[in-house]
């Protein structure tokens, strides 16, 4: 069985290579509408994953041909992804984005239209219409509805008030994510992995998942030993040449930064005009041990948002390694 599902896995990822590549003129325009729908950069990323991943599986049980407006249809799939989402947390009684006053920062963004008054239909139509600007059949595409029923729910969404919310507050940063801080400025990988539990997860948002610290610590495809080293382009992929302009060379170094309430690291990359961030992970522990660590590196709308809300500079990677 092993080599069957290893020869599928090598062709499942080919055939998402392409569907990437296929698609990558869209990230920013999607990232940008998962933005509007969601209340933070980490959700906004989820999102826009989910939206391609789904995506990707509706193309390939698809019998007709492509969408003609693949734009049109990207946003459709993230409006039911985030649709469906909001109406299950309304259902179970959970907090969520729709029930919710928008971030200060993203009242701004939405130039006051998007508020967490507006129902998740009335939310969409308004961005897809007023922030990108499609035809209301367009809109009733993405939202799987009439012009019709657009024309009501952009009726009701302009005529709602914005209200701001407070930032949330600081918290205290985990021991554990202070220890990872200082191993990986210590080169020392051994004290990065112990840190994982047998059951942790190590993601390369968007391009990579590792299971435990050895698939994570590996010398040849683990993620550390990645984060670790200087940038490169070889033939098992990297950072483009375009993004490495100015790059000097060298490993990085991190620092944990309070963005949003939240501890994350931010690593730094030298430059001939300084430092710079060039990646973002969040970290999720339980006691003295992480159980989920997600490195921002191929994500440049998330790298270039937290950056800025950062007031720090900043360069991105482009979206893949390949």
């Amino acid at each position: 069985m092993t080599e069957p599902l290893r020869t599928l896995s090598a062709t499942v990822k080919s055939s998402w290579h392409d569907f990437l590549d296929a698609f990558e003129p869209l990230r920013p325009e999607l990232y940008r509408y998962c933005r509007y729908l969601t209340k933070n950069p980490w959700d906004a990323e989820d999102l826009a994953q989910d939206t391609l991943a789904r995506a990707f599986v509706t193309l390939g049980t698809h019998h007709h041909a492509p969408p003609p407006n693949p734009r049109a249809w990207l946003f459709r799939v993230a409006s039911n992804l985030w649709i469906d989402r909001a109406r299950r947390a309304r259902d179970i009684g959970e907090p969520q984005a729709a029930t919710h006053a928008p971030d200060p920062r993203v009242t701004r963004e939405a130039a006051g239209t998007l508020i967490g008054k507006l129902s998740p239909q009335e939310r969409a139509a308004v961005v897809l219409k007023d922030v990108f600007d499609l035809s209301l059949e367009e809109v009733a595409m993405a939202l799987s509805t009439t012009p019709g029923a657009v024309k009501a729910a952009l009726h009701r969404g302009r005529g709602k008030l914005t209200e701001n919310e407070s930032d949330q507050p600081r918290v205290a940063t985990p021991a554990a994510l202070d220890a990872f801080c200082a191993a990986f400025n210590a080169r020392d990988i051994d004290r990065m992995t112990a840190l994982l539990l047998d059951t942790s997860l190590v993601e390369i948002v968007g391009v990579v998942t590792e299971y435990g610290p050895e698939e994570a610590r590996d010398p040849y495809s683990g993620s550390f030993a990645g984060m670790l080293s200087p940038l490169t382009l070889d033939e098992r992929g990297g950072v483009g040449e375009k993004y490495l302009e100015g790059y000097e060379g060298g490993a990085p170094r991190t620092e944990i930064r309070i963005h949003r309430g939240e501890p994350v690291l931010l690593f730094w990359y030298r430059h001939t005009d300084g430092d710079v961030v060039r990646a973002v992970a969040r970290l999720d522990v339980q006691g003295d041990h992480i159980t989920r660590l997600r490195n921002y590196f191929f994500t440049p709308d998330v790298i270039a948002e937290v950056a800025r809300e950062l007031d720090v500079p900043f360069c991105v990677n482009g979206y893949r390694y390949w």
